[in-house]
């Protein structure tokens, strides 16, 4: 195999790697935070109009409580699910079983009633830790799960047969601790023993279980910290039931002794970035288009437009000098985001260059980076002083990718193999043997690695176009370019067929945004648009341009990861 095809942890040590203490287990890493930093603060959060701030010590001891009780019920071995929104209790089921010798299975919360049930079934749960809004469900998965013992409700006051209060329960863990009960400090796992099964489709009747070790999730915290360059404070958004932030946002920042504060609703992320003051974030690339897209708009509706694109060009050359005036000339940006924001980790799906070339340019580093749950789920990111939007980063020293049966145009299938590959998929041999030989597994998504060591994606192998004169289009290339039109909204871009079947041309379908349409006076707006769909593309190769252009009246159907349906 040639030396381009292929990546691993000896180029990736020609790159100078920060400093991180190496730690063989999770309550190690506890004992090491609790030493180093037990009276910072591990968390904050809004309860009510106040801000609760919990210190690593008091994490740890409410983790120890709780996993106290559960071994006093003997349901410290078994799988334990959990289903609610983000919150700090949330968070101590989640260290409290990852330091067990049980199973942590966190609950999509996007899911029906039929889906969670089929995960449960099917992760073989028999303990379920639900918020106020999944009480519900309760009655329903009684019915059809009689394998699940206990209930234990994060907001019921008082117990009832086998449902719990968490309180009642946490409380009763911390008086038998306070009698020097050892039964959950005491217990120590195999590393190589699953942890963590997380499900990537939860799809009536075939639920798909990523089993994931703890060495799995040591890895991504050890490496990725070598890497990664965070800050000590951070605003937590993403959902904790994926695996991005729950591991390379929830842990990582613990190891760094990070300060996370819990974000309460996605309407309120610019609120909470004013009133915690993060330095960083971990988003997805839908969520850098939203705020790029609305500083724009802002300056445009102050007049400050014009301003805003002279003083980047002008401070990129003081920066040249040495000058960095960014947080000067910026200001208003920073404020609207606390103040203290310098960088952005972004995953889940590629970013557009000009975006994360724009964030750079303010002074607010945005870090794109590549990600499967399968590889728990870090593989590779972008380094501050090493940094090209166009790429996914330097992959973690760990592991090494190759790429495979490459096309004409030298991409191909993404390898990857190492520390942070998952056991495989839980009770399905089958689906894992197809994705999964010799250590290596096939992410399905496509890509290249460039002269510099750098990881590029371009699309999902599943929505490859191949059109009728052999060209291979990743339609995700073309919506990213497409989605740099301020009124569009969402894009997907497809294949038109003809009599044969054979894909021949691409379509644009998109929903628009409306209030813009009207704030930019635009009225004949399906000729306006197709215009602007063929300036967008104009730089790209003339198979890659659109032929037809469709308005769509409502939102596209998407995943519980915000992505749409194809």
């Amino acid at each position: 195999m040639k030396h381009k095809e292929r990546i691993n942890s000896k180029m990736t040590k020609k790159i100078e790697l920060n400093k991180v203490t190496k730690v063989k287990s999770i309550k190690e890493m506890f004992d090491l935070a609790v030493k180093e930093a037990g009276n910072k603060n591990a968390f904050e959060y809004k309860n009510g109009d106040k801000i609760v701030k919990i210190t690593y010590k008091q994490y740890v001891d409410d983790i120890n409580s709780l996993g106290t009780a559960l071994a006093s019920l003997n349901m410290h071995n078994k799988h334990v699910a959990i289903i609610g929104e983000n919150s700090y209790k949330w968070l101590t089921v989640y260290l409290c079983m990852l330091q067990s010798t049980g199973v942590f299975v966190p609950v999509d919360r996007e899911l029906t009633c039929l889906d969670v049930i089929n995960v449960l079934k099917h992760s073989d749960s028999e303990v379920l830790f639900f918020s106020k809004k999944y009480a519900q469900y309760i009655p329903e998965i009684k019915k059809a799960i009689p394998n699940i013992k206990y209930y234990i409700g994060l907001d019921v006051k008082k117990d009832e047969d086998n449902i719990l209060s968490y309180d009642l329960l946490k409380e009763s863990g911390k008086k038998l601790l306070d009698k020097k009960s050892t039964i959950y400090t005491d217990l120590k796992d195999d590393e190589n023993n699953l942890k963590l099964l997380v499900y990537t489709s939860g799809t009536t009747g075939n639920p798909k279980g990523v089993m994931l070790t703890e060495h799995n999730l040591i890895s991504v915290v050890y490496y990725g910290l070598q890497i990664a360059d965070i800050g000590e404070k951070c605003l937590s958004v993403l959902p904790y039931h994926h695996t991005y932030e729950a591991v390379a946002g929830i842990l990582v920042g613990l190891h760094k002794h990070s300060t996370i504060c819990i974000n309460d609703s996605l309407k309120n992320v610019l609120k909470n970035l004013q009133l915690y003051k993060p330095e960083y974030i971990y988003l997805v690339p839908a969520f850098t288009e939203v705020f790029y897209k609305s500083i724009w708009n802002n300056a445009q509706k102050t007049g400050k437009d014009k301003a805003l694109k002279k003083m980047i060009p002008l401070s990129n050359a003081l920066r040249k000098t040495g000058i960095d005036l960014r947080k000067k000339f910026f200001k208003s940006i920073h404020e609207a985001f606390g103040g203290n924001l310098n960088q952005i980790v972004c995953g889940g799906a590629p970013i557009r260059p000009e975006i994360g070339k724009f964030f750079n340019d303010i002074g607010i580093t945005l870090l794109n980076g590549y990600g499967i749950t399968e590889c728990s789920p870090l593989v590779s990111v972008n380094r501050a002083n090493f940094n090209d939007s166009s790429t996914v980063g330097v992959i973690l020293p760990c592991c090494e990718v190759k790429i495979e049966n490459k096309t004409a145009d030298g991409d191909g299938e993404i390898y990857v193999k190492g520390d942070i590959v998952m056991k495989g998929y839980y009770k399905e041999p089958e689906k894992t043997a197809k994705v999964l030989k010799d250590g290596w597994f096939n992410t399905e998504d496509y890509g290249r690695i460039n002269e510099k060591g750098q990881l590029i994606i371009n699309g999902r192998k599943k929505n490859l176009i191949v059109l009728d004169n052999g060209k291979n289009i990743y339609p995700e290339e073309i919506e990213n370019y497409i989605m740099g039109i301020p009124y569009v909204k969402e894009v997907l871009v497809k294949a038109s067929k003809n009599a044969a079947g054979q894909e021949t041309a691409l379509i644009a379908e998109v929903f628009l945004d409306k209030e813009k349409i009207e704030e930019m006076h635009i009225e004949n707006i399906k000729e306006t648009l197709k215009k602007d769909v063929q300036d967008s593309v104009r730089e790209l190769p003339v198979y890659k341009h659109i032929s037809d252009v469709k308005i769509r009246k409502n939102e596209f159907e998407k995943t519980t990861t915000s992505k749409i349906k194809r």
